[in-house]
């Protein structure tokens, strides 16, 4: 019996995913790496030199965005996965060896480039393969498995730091290390999954493009009226885009359309950074210390507090294409702005370091646990749904690229700050994120228009008719059904294979 074409499409998402588990795992792994007393002892890092740590990682990460998005449209997408995992490998390694300050960083950065690569042009992947009523969920996979990397770098963390005596740099290096596992597993199989049809057509590989289309959707069946309407939208589109649409980056700023596009995914993603997730990510350690909590049991918090965040971007993956994009990445800029608030209130009145008050730390590591859920089944899922879907084939890999350059920027900057804000202001620190997270709510209500659902090929109708004040407007007045057009009239002729046009 054949899979069912839409579980194909997911189980293909879910291998390229593997990229997202490494990212997921250093954002994990890290915080407790640096916290753990063998790597304090043996490097004895200043706050800046900490900061360096965490900050030359997505420093790295920010330029493998940049060089990927143009690799992405020259080599492909797989062949740009497997660049991205062979980079990591590398870097991964030089970090698990490492011998010095100078050596990690270099791994940092490196790594960090890898991960560049895959981050930013995964969500493509997964968005250009998937059918439109599944693409929310399928997209939502990068955030899904940034959560089991996180996950399982906060407890591979925890056991090394207790399983190891405080005079063993395994205590550190073996965490570091796990991280080659996957990253070799997605090198070495990326190449036996099927290229983006997308990529395909738009570099004049028409027949195969056909075929991947008709395996992707419809068990490998050519002649089916929806690969068929399918397949002649995307090529009809992208001979459009090659006669009128950006052929360069310089493009994406001066066509109004792509340019609010790509203005709308870069504060996307530098709103998300914004939110505070870096800062509780890279810090809890140094943050839970201010409240009297020790090393172990901030270790073991931050594993719980990895598998509610798992749980939050499961329930994304389940919902996120029935309540669409607009209203949860609204909802949850608001809920995390809640959270901060009453964060911010209890390390204010219970000054860390003095009052002692069990409530208060109880409170506070609550509080951090439901921004988590907040922030993981909203905003994190959506920062990668959103930019992979709204720009053009052509626009597409330049596009995505520059807003997860926006991406690390913003959390190279947070990475280099946390540290030294916290030790120079303490919880005035947060007030920046209740701010921003509000801040964040009330722009996309203004100006992010629904998405969902919408084939890709139709986004470009979309942002260049809708209003930019978006609440003004009524969504089924922007919906051209171009697709389903297609595929009424194939049915409707009977004869499917001549209106393939090769």
């Amino acid at each position: 019996m054949a899979l069912p074409p839409k579980w194909y499409q997911f189980l293909v998402a879910v291998f390229a995913s593997i990229g997202s588990i490494l990212y997921g795992y250093d954002l994990g792994v890290i915080a407790e790496a640096i916290a753990s007393e063998n790597f304090i002892n043996t490097f004895k890092p200043t706050a800046a030199e900490t900061g360096a740590v965490v900050s030359v990682f997505t420093g790295g990460a920010f330029f493998g965005a940049a060089f990927a998005g143009p690799l992405g449209d020259i080599l492909g997408r797989r062949m740009t996965i497997l660049v991205g995992a062979l980079i990591f490998l590398v870097g991964g390694g030089l970090q698990t060896g490492a011998q010095n300050l100078s050596f990690l960083y270099a791994g940092r950065c490196i790594a960090g480039l890898g991960v560049g690569f895959l981050v930013m042009i995964i969500p493509l992947y997964q968005a250009e393969l998937a059918h439109p009523d599944i693409r929310g969920r399928v997209t939502a996979l990068q955030q899904f498995m940034l959560g089991i990397g996180a996950l399982v770098a906060s407890w591979a963390a925890y056991g090394a730091y207790i399983g190891f005596a405080p005079t063993s740099s395994k205590q550190w290096r073996v965490p570091l290390g796990i991280q080659l596992i996957p990253a070799g597993f997605l090198a070495m199989l990326i190449l036996l999954f099927p290229e983006s049809p997308r990529w395909l057509i738009d570099h004049g590989r028409q027949e195969e493009g056909l075929r991947t289309l008709a395996r992707l959707h419809a068990n490998g069946n050519e002649n089916d009226p929806w690969v068929v309407a399918e397949y002649n939208q995307i090529r009809d589109m992208i001979a459009y885009e090659h006669e009128h649409e950006a052929k360069s980056y310089t493009e994406l700023f001066t066509n109004k359309s792509s340019f609010r596009r790509l203005f709308l995914v870069c504060a996307i993603q530098a709103s998300v950074q914004m939110t505070g997730v870096s800062a509780i990510q890279y810090y809890s350690p140094t943050i839970y210390a201010q409240i009297g909590i020790s090393t172990n049991e901030t270790l073991k918090y931050q594993g719980i507090n990895s598998v509610i965040a798992l749980m939050a971007q499961f329930f994304c993956i389940l919902f996120i294409d029935w309540t669409g994009r607009r209203w949860a990445m609204i909802g949850g800029n608001l809920g995390n702005c809640l959270t901060f608030i009453i964060a911010t209130a209890l390390l204010a009145q219970f000054p860390p370091g003095t009052s002692h008050n069990l409530g208060a730390e109880w409170g506070f590591i609550i509080m951090t646990w439901v921004y988590n859920f907040s922030f993981s089944c909203t905003n994190g899922p959506l920062s990668w749904i959103v930019p992979a879907e709204v720009f053009d084939t052509r626009t597409r890999s330049k596009g995505v690229s520059i807003g997860v350059m926006v991406s690390f920027a913003f959390n190279t900057l947070i990475g280099q700050v946390t540290p030294i804000a916290i030790d120079a202001i303490g919880w005035k620190y947060y007030l920046v994120f209740v701010v921003c997270n509000f801040t964040n709510a009330i722009f996309f209500w203004a100006f992010q228009p629904e998405t969902a659902k919408r084939p890709l090929e139709e986004m470009n109708y979309l942002f260049t008719n809708a209003p930019l004040f978006v609440p003004t407007m009524n969504m089924k007045d922007f919906e051209n059904h171009d697709l389903e057009n297609r595929v009424a009239d194939v049915e409707g002729k009977g004869s499917v294979a001549s209106h393939v046009e090769l």
